[in-house]
């Protein structure tokens, strides 16, 4: 396979090289490669984990099993203006 590299890319490639980093071309594509891998294994699984939340999320909705929005407000308010008095 062939690949064409841009001027900033190649800039990029030779500055990492001149600062020792890496010996030559092929091991900061090699870096730059894994680094790619591993962030998207990270992406699937995040996005694997959000899909299941909100598959759960649904599911409580279906079932009844939420929350009053102003009535989770009104506790959160509550618990700042206690802790704040507690602090002071």
């Amino acid at each position: 396979m062939d690949v064409s590299l841009g001027p900033e890319q190649t800039k990029f490639i030779e500055a990492q090289i001149s600062k020792g980093r890496y010996g030559d071309p092929e091991e900061v594509i090699d870096r730059a490669l894994s680094l790619l891998a591993e962030w998207e294994k990270s992406y699937d699984q995040w996005l694997q984990e959000t899909r299941q939340k909100v598959d759960e999320g649904l599911r409580q909705i279906e079932t009844g099993e939420v929350l009053d929005g102003e009535i989770v407000m009104a506790q959160l308010r509550e618990k700042i203006q206690k802790a704040q008095e507690d602090a002071g």
